[in-house]
């Protein structure tokens, strides 16, 4: 492999689409040439009506003609398109194969859950120095939430749930701001689906979150007027960090939860169904802070693409 083989990869959440280039650096990691991410609610409605919104589809391919340019300003040597939660289970997944391979000329793969934890939690342990083990990786999504629990490179146990913060928002916190109800119920649903977990999440020494919600907590709880990765990486919240901001945004309108910091309307929209399930998984754990990662599943597909790429 030559010194500057390229790789783009690219992954389609339910609320985000994200894109990072990278090359390989003399030491094996990566060197970034561009990252990207655009809010395209690819998951709007799917957890009712089990169908991509003609609406979402076409700014999610907006999306990918933006990347595509970025990729042939690159010259990228190899691309992969991954889609997690939002494509799995729709009934009109050809029309999104077909405009992600009109708009990038690549085709899209629908990975599992397994996969999605995998690479997460590769991508999260290449960003973080960890000298406490086992570590619990937390990637917290717009559909689903992935825990992974492991040392060093070996995985021990993982889990793919199906809780997400579009999940949680579109089908129990309605109302703006929810209702106690509402957030009970959609408390009661995050709990059962973390009781019949196999990840034994108590058993974490040290807790690292990636992903959307994580990210935004910590600008919120910096107080950052505009976001900045360099601060956000390696930042630390506490467990009473934690379940202070969950209550704040879960009792607070989209329009306020907008002011609390850098976030876009359509972070804002679902960030409080994102912050009840770090809340529910931080009240199993026994580590008392977490690690806040912007290092991912995106760093995990590109450092798997340029091992094979050698």
């Amino acid at each position: 492999m030559s010194s500057n083989y390229t790789v783009a990869a690219i992954d389609c959440g339910t609320n985000s689409i994200r894109l990072l280039i990278a090359s390989a650096g003399p030491d094996g990691r990566l060197v970034e040439q561009a990252r990207d991410l655009e809010l395209v609610r690819l998951g709007q409605g799917v957890d009712a009506t089990g169908s991509f919104h003609p609406d979402a589809l076409e700014r999610t391919f907006s999306a990918c003609r933006t990347f595509a340019k970025t990729i042939s300003d690159h010259h990228c040597d190899q691309v992969r398109f991954v889609s997690t939660s939002a494509a799995r289970d729709v009934s009109n997944r050809d029309d999104f194969f077909t405009g992600v391979r009109d708009a990038l000329d690549v085709d899209a793969e629908i990975i599992d859950g397994t996969e999605e934890a995998s690479l997460s939690f590769a991508g999260a342990m290449s960003g973080v120095r960890v000298t406490d083990e086992p570590v619990l990786v937390i990637d917290c999504g717009g559909g689903s939430t992935e825990l992974v629990l492991g040392y060093g490179t070996t995985i021990d146990s993982q889990a793919s749930l199906e809780v997400g913060s579009v999940r949680l928002r579109e089908r129990f916190l309605h109302d703006d701001p929810p209702t106690a109800e509402q957030i009970d119920d959609a408390r009661k649903y995050v709990r059962e689906a973390l009781g019949s977990c196999p990840v034994d999440v108590a058993a974490a020494r040290t807790v690292i979150a990636v992903a959307g919600t994580v990210t935004s907590l910590s600008a919120i709880d910096q107080g950052l007027a505009e976001y900045d990765r360099v601060k956000v990486h390696h930042s630390v919240l506490a467990a009473s960090q934690i379940f202070d901001l969950a209550d704040k945004l879960l009792s607070s309108t989209v329009d306020e939860v907008e002011q609390m910091g850098p976030l876009k309307r359509r972070r804002a929209e679902v960030l409080c169904g994102g912050a009840l399930i770090i809340d529910e998984v931080f009240r199993r754990v026994t580590a008392g802070e977490l690690v806040v990662s912007e290092t991912d599943i995106l760093d995990g597909m590109a450092l798997a693409m340029l091992a094979q790429g050698s």
